[in-house]
């Protein structure tokens, strides 16, 4: 029947041409007058008309490629300050404090009689405070890791001096305020001058097999940054409920194949369960696509199951949301708190939660409902600060405070080349009015 038709519109076409009726001939499709011509096969024709669709669907993978870096530009600010490590004391070579110089510039201009590290770690960050600020008389470094806290110990010992009166604790952040209460107690009258949280992993933590952190080296599954806590990765892999399981992979994990891999860490409980970093990593190989882009798909898996995992078990969000508002709390007038946050999760939580501190009620700025200065009160604050400090390029203003970063600060591309786990930090700074 098809070649029947063929025939026909061949014949037509014949008929028209021999009528040398070139109007006609014009209506008809260019493939049609290509094949009447003697230009082009059928076959030609269709497969000049496939490399035509390959090379638009080319165009339009490249113009979406480009629209989604704009916009990724869009979102931050990129740092273009130059490249620098901290230099105070013998930090391990693994360990590289994340945007050192960006946090020296945002309390660069704060008269720093005091400061609190809520994440203290090797003390990288804390060590180029102490020595930029000579001024400073009080300080509390924090952390729930002991580990971290007999390195971090040690390094803020070497930078002691005479009228700096300095306090590590073995504590959550969440617990600040009772931190400050045990330490510095007249601070909680006066305020704090000068808070930092830094979000990221260790690199003691994930280079310690028996932690259970990392998807590349064999050890339990345990994921507590806290080891005197109770709950461990292994107990959410094996006994928590179905639904529960999947919404810590999808939601904190933030991993597409969610449900497959449900069932499957599900099903593996019939043969006793998982309890090894290398088991859960074997189960998510066994069902991960072909390496793609030069590199192992089942990588990427893995770190997103693992970071879903570490969040629920330390209940890492939750315990952001509440210690973002407590240290807010006990922060003195004109003090600010920084937050550098290394996942998509985190990030929002912080935009969100400083935010609902100035009073915005929606999580965009240029919606809100919140108490504001006057305008001129507005813009003279704005005006004031973008002059003393380059850094600072948007701001939101309430009567609370001003968030310094609408758009969050990104390493510069010196950092990110040299340090990899730069790549995916963001920098927020809240002041108190």
């Amino acid at each position: 029947m098809a070649g029947a038709i063929r025939v026909k519109q061949l014949f037509v076409c014949s008929s028209i041409l021999a009528n040398n009726n070139n109007k006609s001939l014009l209506r008809l499709p260019r493939r049609s007058i290509n094949v009447i011509a003697g230009n082009l096969s059928s076959s030609e024709m269709k497969k000049k008309e496939k490399e035509k669709r390959k090379r638009r669907k080319e165009i339009e993978v490249s113009k979406a490629t480009a629209e989604a870096v704009v916009n990724k530009e869009k979102r931050r600010t990129r740092s273009s300050r130059e490249y620098e490590i901290a230099d105070g004391g013998e930090l391990p070579s693994s360990h590289v404090p994340v945007l050192i110089g960006e946090v020296i510039d945002v309390f660069s201009s704060v008269r720093l009689r005091s400061f609190v590290d809520c994440t203290l770690g090797a003390a990288g960050h804390s060590s180029s405070i102490i020595q930029s600020h000579s001024e400073l008389k009080h300080f509390v470094g924090m952390d729930v890791d002991p580990v971290a806290r007999k390195l971090g110990q040690f390094h803020i010992d070497s930078l002691m001096h005479p009228t700096l009166k300095a306090s590590v604790v073995l504590k959550n952040f969440k617990y600040i305020k009772s931190a400050i209460a045990a330490t510095h107690p007249e601070l909680l009258d006066v305020g704090v001058d000068g808070i930092l949280m830094d979000l990221g992993m260790s690199s003691m933590q994930v280079n310690n097999p028996e932690r259970g952190f990392s998807v590349l080296q064999e050890g339990p599954l345990d994921m507590r940054m806290d080891p005197q806590a109770t709950l461990k990765a292994e107990d959410i892999v094996n006994s928590w409920p179905e639904s529960e399981l999947g919404r810590v992979l999808r939601d904190y994990g933030e991993e597409s194949n969610w449900y497959l891999l449900q069932n499957r860490i599900v099903k593996a409980r019939l043969n006793g369960g998982l309890h090894s970093t290398g088991e859960l990593v074997d189960l998510i190989r066994g069902m991960s696509p072909p390496s793609r882009g030069g590199r192992q798909g089942w990588i990427k898996t893995a770190t997103r199951v693992f970071q879903g995992l570490r969040i629920a078990v330390n209940d890492e969000l939750k315990t952001l949301q509440n210690s973002l508002h407590s240290s807010f709390d006990v922060l003195s007038p004109g003090g600010r708190l920084a937050v550098i946050s290394f996942h998509s999760l985190e990030d929002r939580v912080v935009k969100q939660t400083f935010l609902e501190m100035l009073g915005f009620q929606r999580e965009e700025a240029n919606t809100e409902v919140c108490v504001k200065p006057e305008k001129q009160v507005e813009e003279s604050i704005d005006k004031e600060l973008k002059e003393k400090e380059a850094w600072i390029k948007q701001t939101v203003i309430s009567s609370k405070g001003v968030i310094l970063t609408k758009r969050p600060i990104t390493p510069s591309e010196e950092e990110e080349k040299l340090n990899r786990r730069a790549r995916s930090a963001k920098l927020r700074v809240i002041q108190k009015l």
